[in-house]
């Protein structure tokens, strides 16, 4: 970076960028609980591992994202997935191990892993 105008070039394509993922309504979010509790408990490989396999497979209607405490503490890792005009599913214990499986049939197939998702939890 040499100059000013540089720079606020930068600044506005890194803002478009994040506008155009805001705006789109058919963008899949997957989002990880990376408060001190989820990072604790291992989010942040998970996050990493989601992040790898959407780029991997050039998912480009795929957001992953993080967030503060989801409220589950004794479940985390936990994900959320939200999926326009579908009821967003929680997968709790989650691991790095297990995002493949996550993504190949939930974001790729729209099909849940109900053995991750919080209904299947003890």
């Amino acid at each position: 970076m040499k100059s000013l105008a540089e720079l606020k070039a930068i600044r506005e394509k890194a803002r478009d960028s994040v506008v155009m993922r805001k705006e789109n309504p058919n963008n899949i979010r997957v989002v990880v609980g990376m408060a001190t509790c989820g990072i604790a408990a291992g989010a942040r490989p998970v996050l990493q591992a989601f992040v790898e396999e959407v780029a991997r497979r050039g998912l480009d209607n795929v957001i992953v994202t993080q967030t503060g405490c989801i409220g589950l503490c004794r479940l985390e890792p936990i994900v959320e997935v939200y999926v326009p005009g579908q009821e967003k599913v929680t997968y709790v214990k989650m691991t790095a191990e297990k995002v493949a499986k996550v993504v190949a049939n939930h974001l790729v197939n729209g099909v849940v892993v109900d053995e991750y998702a919080i209904g299947s939890a003890q």
